[in-house]
């Protein structure tokens, strides 16, 4: 996450949960007058479009005080939906075995993106062991740009 979105889910994960709501991740993509920042939420009996503008109008109410965005921006507040992005350590364990598409924000051996199962997460050193069909490669958690699973149906 970047530095904003850190800030932003710091100000908003509170009020999520105290509305029932698990707080996935927040994405801000910052481009002038076409900022865009991302919410996700879910909970056990799904997100709904109802649960979403919920959401939406309390982070509102939240920024019109605390006002932590320079500028103009849109607010998307949605589910993870199924290729859910992955944005912390928990979520790699929670889908360990799981298919998953990744980029990264430099190379490791030779590659930025991957498509690859999780094999295995290492909190004491922060990473995932990513496994593809040409063998294993270790991924430390900041150098993930995004990350998404792969829907299967």
């Amino acid at each position: 996450m970047t530095k904003i979105a850190d800030k932003i889910s710091a100000l908003i994960a509170p009020m999520i949960s105290d509305m029932g709501y698990e707080l996935v991740g927040v994405e801000y993509v910052g481009s002038g007058n076409r900022s865009i920042l991302r919410v996700y939420i879910d909970n056990d009996s799904g997100i709904s479009l109802d649960d979403c503008a919920a959401v939406s109008r309390q982070i509102s109410a939240i920024f019109d005080v605390k006002d932590p965005i320079a500028g103009q921006y849109n607010l998307e507040v949605s589910s993870p939906g199924v290729a859910r992005p992955l944005f912390h350590i928990g979520h790699y364990q929670r889908f360990l075995g799981h298919d998953v598409k990744l980029r990264l924000v430099k190379s490791v051996k030779g590659q930025r993106n991957f498509n690859a199962t999780i094999g295995s997460v290492s909190e004491k050193n922060n990473s995932i062991k990513l496994v593809t069909e040409l063998g294993s490669v270790t991924v430390d958690i900041e150098l993930i740009e995004r990350a998404n699973l792969v829907a299967t149906f």
